[in-house]
């Protein structure tokens, strides 16, 4: 496609140390057939977010979402969580289009079929007499699902091993005293963007920025204090914190990033889930779900409100340098620059391992 360049690049793919590494060339960050590649080779390979445990309490409870541009469906039954392909194998119709509760079946929305909670079909309408057609030979893709601290994760293909994937973090987050698990839904917000889903992503992963675009932001972190870790699948900025008691209160922020596409951030009695999914025409949905520890009273409320409101206010400025951003890596004028060892190592981590998996991509499909 015309504007996407070579995508077989082998000098800008190898892997990059990180006092030398420059960043990822424009040509991924726009086309279609950098978009599939991607579904394939990333989305299609690793785990991500899809819910808190406390939105699938009980059997039949369910929810929809996407893997990249795959629908899928996660639901609770009598053996545990399973998840689907949320596509029909008659005729590509959706099981479900919005999260419900207390499902005895899925049924297609399309033309009626109907599936058990195992994924095999249970009914075809109108299919009886047809020829060479049995029921039994049909049943939905199925993903591989987990839970962790109370965050319910899946993934289709062969991704890590979820032990490698979550490893370090439980112990982080009991030093910080922080139980996910414990923490209740508040609301679910999300955001199309005018971006590339990586382009959000590479800003996230950086503080460089915070004392230039978050000016209310940068008063609540120590910038100077502020560290970065890389881990095999995750990486981790943290900093202490400090507002008034009507807010967060004082203590550690903790901003996880999950490769490719989830982040946790966590602050005293309060965690916002953020996941990025990729949108048609170079776009991206960010996705945020907020949950909170127990309501003990007014001031809580209170509290709610303003994390919110200042939770917008640091999204619409993310928002405006992500859209300036990509509006840069489309002219053609950018060539890909040399990033800041101390405080873009997240960054750069993240982009190894989309190179890792974009050469990989390139020599299956040779």
């Amino acid at each position: 496609m015309a504007g996407t360049g070579n995508l077989n690049m082998t000098a800008e793919l190898a892997a990059q140390p990180l006092a030398t590494a420059t960043a990822l060339p424009a040509v991924y960050y726009r086309g279609d057939a950098v978009a599939g590649m991607e579904q394939s080779s990333v989305f299609g390979q690793h785990w991500q977010y899809v819910c808190h445990a406390s939105q699938l309490t009980d059997e039949g409870d369910y929810t929809v979402t996407h893997l990249g541009q795959l629908p899928i469906i996660v639901i609770r039954t009598g053996e545990g969580l399973r998840g689907y392909h949320n596509v029909c194998r008659h005729r590509a119709g959706p099981l479900a289009q919005c999260a419900g509760k207390g499902a005895k079946q899925l049924r297609c929305r399309y033309h009626g079929w109907t599936y058990n909670l195992d994924g095999t079909l249970r009914t075809a309408t109108e299919m009886k007499d047809v020829a060479d057609f049995d029921i039994k030979d049909i049943r939905l893709p199925s993903l591989q699902v987990r839970e962790f601290e109370g965050l319910i994760f899946a993934a289709d293909g062969n991704p890590p091993e979820f032990e490698a994937f979550i490893a370090g973090i439980a112990e982080r987050l009991a030093i910080s005293g922080h139980r996910l698990q414990d923490l209740q839904f508040h609301q679910h917000l999300s955001y199309d963007i005018d971006c590339n889903w990586k382009t959000y992503i590479d800003n996230y992963l950086e503080g460089y920025h915070v004392p230039h675009v978050h000016p209310e932001l940068n008063k609540l972190l120590d910038y100077r204090s502020y560290v970065t870790e890389t881990h095999a699948w995750h990486s981790l900025q943290f900093s202490p914190l400090e507002s008034g008691d009507d807010l967060y209160g004082s203590g550690e922020a903790l901003y996880y990033f999950m490769y490719p596409n989830t982040m946790l951030n966590i602050l005293p009695g309060r965690l916002q889930t953020n996941r990025v999914l990729p949108l048609p025409n170079n776009r991206c949905r960010v996705e945020f779900d907020f949950f909170y520890a127990a309501r003990k009273g007014d001031a809580d409320d209170a509290r709610r409100i303003r994390d919110m409101e200042f939770s917008d206010v640091v999204q619409d400025e993310d928002v405006r340098i992500c859209e300036d951003v990509q509006r840069g890596l489309d002219s053609g004028s950018y060539v890909a620059g040399r990033l800041n060892p101390l405080r873009e190592n997240a960054l750069h981590h993240f982009q190894e391992l989309l190179r890792a998996d974009y050469r990989a991509y390139n020599e299956a499909h040779r």
